[in-house]
């Protein structure tokens, strides 16, 4: 059966769980069953008690992730295991994170899960012979997927509409992408769920780290939370990620960056990818990220979800030893007569037969060379490697078609019959063949217009660098008696590796004469420039291999998960929008029996209250004036003897006066407590010495500056104070704004008696040593005065201002402000980080709870006047 735990996540598109698929048997084999294994995956036993069962892992073991498991698979009619025979597939990143991993005592173990490679579906009887062999053989757990469902996953929401998506093709029309269609999209679910299922299976979530790789399993890490609160799971997105405005046209954003975000470390290779991410959380979760030593930090619901900039590297053993064999070694001397001996100039490209990868613009590139520097004709060839397409449709076929007719055309135009400016190889090739290229390449031509990584200019870096053997080799055909190590990169400004290859020439691929001038002037460049600049590349590339990259992945992974166990954790959410709570263990949502009950007892209680973001929601209404039933609750609480009532903003005492002026005994701090009255009759005080103003002359130009060049920001001009708003400006550019005005104000005001504060969309400066915790102090000094020392304390608040209330009170009794027995309630809105020990949700149960409040105070009140 399927777990009920995720019985909900499958209804999310449709509002209508799509029947399970017939996937062979839900567990594991028997035979499967290793230490850490999850005994019974059904129950309904709270996440956090499953995951605190003992582990007997003698060792740490990480779990990877991915759509195909780094195998290859042929049929062998000899082969007990259902007729096939499996071997490592020794391309794969995946094989080569774990050959090349820097292990650290104690040893990592790595587990794999995913698809098998062009597999037709198998019996029940063969899955479960298949999955004994492969976990046996290879530590690999597969995971076994109907045709259909395969069909509509992977060659349906994948690769024709989430892959061009990321690739910034917009489904403007059916002929370009694919529509989003809402089976597909269930389909990808239903596939996450598989894997997740097959995950559960086999992990020990105490102990074992889980590692998620690209965008065909974007939702996998809610499904793994869900069931595991405290689970270890890191996530690298292999792909480009989009800029927000191309990626907010997917109509299940929400749900993917949602489901990311159940993540603890989140990878990307570039900045760029990563900026782009963390702009779709400021703008569609309005989420706000840090950067803390050197770390980058986005905040989830008490979650602390580090983001991960580094790109990958290339099996540096796996390169030298297949430049060590002699297969490539021919394959060198081969190419050398078929080229250098005939006066030819290489030039080389290697790319998937892809619409991204821009094999096309760099054809036309090569006509532009031969067009406009007739020297080079009879002398440049372009070989260009074409891999097989991974996907399949229409676009495919239109790119195949394209390049098949521009080739021909430039060879007609500029061949001769021993010579063909352009040599197309579109059939499968051995690695050996393609390392024997880049050995013999003077140039290398990776052009493609969006790409996630691309690691060819690494691989022909390596290449060129050679060994001894192929030294000799180059040696016995050039002169000289030692080969100059040199490469020549012409890199599209588009993909993942550029930013790392500082030496390359960097090139717009669409701009067709740039990229012709660019190979012209790779071929002309002096020899110390070339030897330089792969000198450059090569200190880079050897240093960053994929090893490297693994490391510092699963490092930060671990530094991230580091306080799984000091958090209190549980989850919220329906569907796709579940995520998690992790917030301090003596954190805890405020009991309406507790403080209600502490409340009757009380002889003498101090109350103090914010209002924006409290007793009134941040968002949502303009007016945020109070409501006739906020000034009766306010009006019933201070109506009774027992209690002083203090509300505390950071609005205009005038502002202040007008919305509470039906409040007889209510105290009110304005502008964060610089001035103060305890009842409405008497005057406004202020609680520092008056303030010298004349700073705002300097302040004020600076904020109409930034007012100016931000659309939809403002400046409110309080009577002690100047605050620039952007709540209504563009979030990423007004918290960009923000940060340089505050940077600014800090630099003009160094010598002026203020402090400049950022908080909630603005930017505030007011006279030092004013703050709501000074409030909370002078209500505690004046309770003291009349001799009264109350024994209940209730303070909420919502935001950075607020904190320094919290601060006061509970440190209160500590310092002799208060009793030994005085009940301390400080409570925030929201589940989220806070010197509060309590809680409420929002605003509504704030408001439900001074009701609550008011209506024991009027009970008690009505008591007193009968008795």
């Amino acid at each position: 059966m399927v777990s009920r735990s995720y019985s909900n996540l499958l209804e999310l598109a449709s509002g209508e769980a799509p029947p399970p698929p017939s996937i062979g048997p839900r567990r594991l084999p028997r035979v499967m069953t290793a230490a850490g294994i999850i005994s019974d995956l059904d129950s309904d036993t709270d996440s956090d008690s499953n995951s605190d069962t003992g582990s007997a892992s003698s060792r740490p073991r990480t779990i990877v992730v991915a759509n195909h498991l780094p195998l290859r698979v042929r049929p062998d009619c000899t082969s007990p295991i259902a007729g096939l025979s499996f071997s490592w597939d020794h391309d794969s990143l995946l094989l080569h994170l774990k050959q090349d991993y820097q292990n650290a005592p104690p040893k990592t173990d790595f587990l794999y899960v995913g698809c098998l490679r062009e597999i037709t579906e198998l019996s029940m009887v063969d899955q479960e012979s298949v999955a004994n062999h492969l976990l046996e053989s290879f530590n690999c757990v597969p995971v076994f997927l109907p045709g259909d469902l395969l069909g509509r996953f992977y060659h349906g929401f994948c690769k024709q509409y989430l892959w061009p998506l990321f690739h910034y093709m917009l489904p403007l029309s059916p002929d370009l992408g694919g529509r989003f269609e809402r089976n597909l999209w269930q389909s990808y679910v239903s596939v996450n769920k598989i894997f997740a299922d097959r995950i559960l299976e086999v992990i020990n979530p105490d102990d074992d780290f889980v590692w998620v790789h690209d965008y065909h399993l974007m939702v996998l890490p809610t499904f793994l939370r869900k069931r595991f609160n405290r689970v270890k799971l890191g996530f690298f997105l292999h792909s480009p990620f989009p800029s927000s405005e191309i990626y907010k046209t997917l109509p299940v954003r929400e749900e993917l960056l949602r489901a990311v975000l159940n993540s603890d470390l989140i990878g990307f290779h570039t900045f760029d990818y990563a900026r782009h991410f963390l702009s779709c959380c400021s703008r569609m979760l309005g989420l706000s990220y840090h950067s803390k030593r050197g770390y980058i930090g986005l905040e989830y619901y008490g979650r602390i979800v580090s983001i991960k900039i580094l790109p990958v590297g290339v099996h540096l053993g796996q390169l030298k030893s297949v430049l060590s064999l002699p297969e490539t070694e021919n394959k060198v001397r081969e190419l050398i007569e078929q080229f250098w001996n005939k006066g030819r100039v290489m030039l080389l490209g290697v790319d998937d037969m892809d619409i991204f990868k821009g094999i096309s613009l760099k054809l036309l590139a090569l006509e532009e060379l031969l067009k406009q520097h007739a020297d080079w004709r009879g002398k440049v060839v372009l070989v260009q490697i074409a891999n097989p397409a991974r996907g399949k449709g229409k676009d495919v076929t239109e790119v195949q078609n394209e390049i098949h007719t521009t080739v021909k055309r430039i060879n007609d135009l500029y061949g001769w019959p021993d010579y063909k400016p352009v040599i197309l190889l579109d059939e499968p090739m051995q690695f050996y063949e393609r390392i024997a290229y880049y050995v013999t390449a003077e140039v290398c031509l990776v052009t493609a217009v969006r790409d996630g990584m691309n690691l060819i200019p690494y691989e022909y870096v390596i290449s060129r660098q050679g060994n001894d053997k192929l030294d000799q080799v180059l040696l016995a055909n050039g002169s000289g008696s030692v080969v100059p190590k040199k490469s020549m990169l012409v890199v599209s400004e588009f993909i993942g590796c550029s930013p790392s290859l500082s030496g390359a020439i960097r090139v717009n691929p669409w701009n067709i004469e740039a990229v012709s001038d660019a190979m012209d002037y790779a071929l002309n460049m002096s020899e110390g420039e070339k030897q330089l600049r792969h000198e450059k590349h090569y200190r880079y590339v050897s240093t960053h291999d994929v090893g490297y990259w693994a490391n510092s992945f699963l490092q930060d992974l671990e530094r991230s998960c580091k306080d799984h166990s000091t958090r209190r954790c549980w989850g919220i959410g329906f569907g796709l929008r579940f995520r998690v709570v992790a917030l301090d263990l003596n954190f805890r949502k405020l009991s309406m029996e507790h403080i209600v009950g502490a409340y009757r007892r009380a002889r003498q209680r101090a109350v103090l209250l914010d209002y924006d973001g409290t007793l009134m929601p941040q968002q949502g209404s303009i007016d945020k004036s109070p409501s006739a039933r906020t000034v009766e609750i306010l009006n019933k609480l201070c109506g009774d003897g027992k209690n002083m009532v203090f509300l505390v903003s950071a609005r205009k005492r005038e502002t202040l006066s007008e919305w509470f002026g039906q409040c007889e005994n209510l105290g009110m701090a304005a502008e964060h407590g610089y001035f103060l009255r305890l009842k409405r009759n008497a005057e406004w005080k202020t609680c520092i010495q008056a303030a010298d103003c004349s700073w705002k002359q300097i302040a004020e130009p600076v904020m109409r500056l930034y007012t100016e060049t931000t659309d939809g920001s403002t400046i409110e001009d309080r009577e002690t104070s100047l605050v620039w708003s952007y709540e209504d400006a563009d979030p990423d550019f007004g918290s960009c704004q923000a940060k340089e005005l505050l940077d600014h104000l800090e630099s003009v005001l160094a010598n002026e008696p203020v402090s400049v504060k950022s908080g909630p969309h603005n930017v505030e400066v007011k006279p030092q040593g004013v703050s709501k915790g000074l409030v909370a102090e002078r209500l505690l000094a004046i309770m003291e005065e009349k001799g009264v020392s109350p024994d209940f304390v209730l303070c909420i608040g919502d935001d950075r201002s607020d904190e320094d209330m919290f601060e006061v009170i509970t440190t209160a009794a500590t310092g002799g402000m208060l009793g030994p027995d005085a009940e301390i309630f400080a409570c925030t809105v929201g589940r989220k980080p806070s010197k509060a020990k309590y809680y409420l949700d929002d605003t509504a149960e704030i408001v439900r709870l001074m009701q609550g409040l008011a209506s024991v105070s009027e009970q008690a009140t009505s008591s007193s006047e009968v008795d």
